[in-house]
């Protein structure tokens, strides 16, 4: 414990604090001996970064407790007594650290591991690193095929989950204002009520994100629009 005190720039102190509130996973231990790795020292040092970037060490341990779950409860979001509905979680993937540089050649910086683990995009298991998700995974690793810088797309996918979270935001509330009362009061149950109205959200973002794409990225390249609010082909 001393060692990796010492590697972490931190107090033995300050480590068993770290330990006390699961901030960072147990040592694997041999009798009465402690083993820690360099699992635990990317672990202190990403805790650093993220109190260097303003939060605070309950909302890291929320963020993390969040990585290693890799779902988030509808329930809570709903404000729901009782049930706990769900939506359909990501498949997750597994991958040693080796295989995430081979995903992103040159570009698993720490700045941008950190911004991964800050977006919740990435958690650590033991020695291998989880991703939340197989096609978030596979759409980053095409657009750094395709010349994006690692940490543009990565800008782009915070900016754009501040956007995702006000378009559920609205789903969400029409939900609640609207559906599940009635829904409840006839006895129905509020997870089924939510899983079978959620493929009408995915759908209507679809379609808005395809006319948005359509309107702007022709024009953008110099081209003519290919319909939108104008009905133009």
């Amino acid at each position: 414990m001393a060692e990796l005190a010492e590697k972490a720039g931190i107090t033995v102190r300050t480590l068993r604090f770290y330990r006390e509130r699961k901030l960072i996973p147990p040592p694997r231990r041999e009798g009465r001996i402690a083993w820690y790795n360099d699992h635990h020292l990317a672990r202190l040092r990403t805790i650093a970064a993220l109190l260097e970037r303003g939060h605070t060490l309950g909302g890291i341990a929320e963020l993390l407790a969040a990585f290693e779950s890799g779902r988030r409860d509808v329930g809570e979001l709903l404000g729901l007594p009782g049930g706990e509905p769900s939506w359909p979680a990501e498949t997750p993937v597994r991958l040693a650290p080796e295989a995430l540089a081979d995903y992103f050649e040159g570009q698993v910086t720490p700045e941008n591991l950190i911004t991964s683990l800050d977006l919740g995009y990435l958690a650590a298991d033991g020695d291998e690193i989880v991703h939340l998700s197989r096609r978030l995974l596979d759409v980053s690793h095409t657009l750094v095929e395709q010349g994006i810088p690692l940490a543009a797309v990565l800008t782009a996918a915070r900016e754009m989950r501040a956007h995702v979270e006000a378009i559920a935001e609205i789903y969400v509330t029409l939900l609640r204002d609207h559906v599940l009362p009635d829904a409840l009061e006839r006895g129905e149950d509020a997870g089924e009520t939510v899983e079978r109205l959620r493929p009408l959200a995915t759908s209507a973002v679809d379609a808005e994100l395809t006319m948005a794409l359509n309107r702007r990225m022709p024009a953008d390249l110099g081209g003519e629009p290919r319909g939108g609010a104008s009905g133009r082909q």
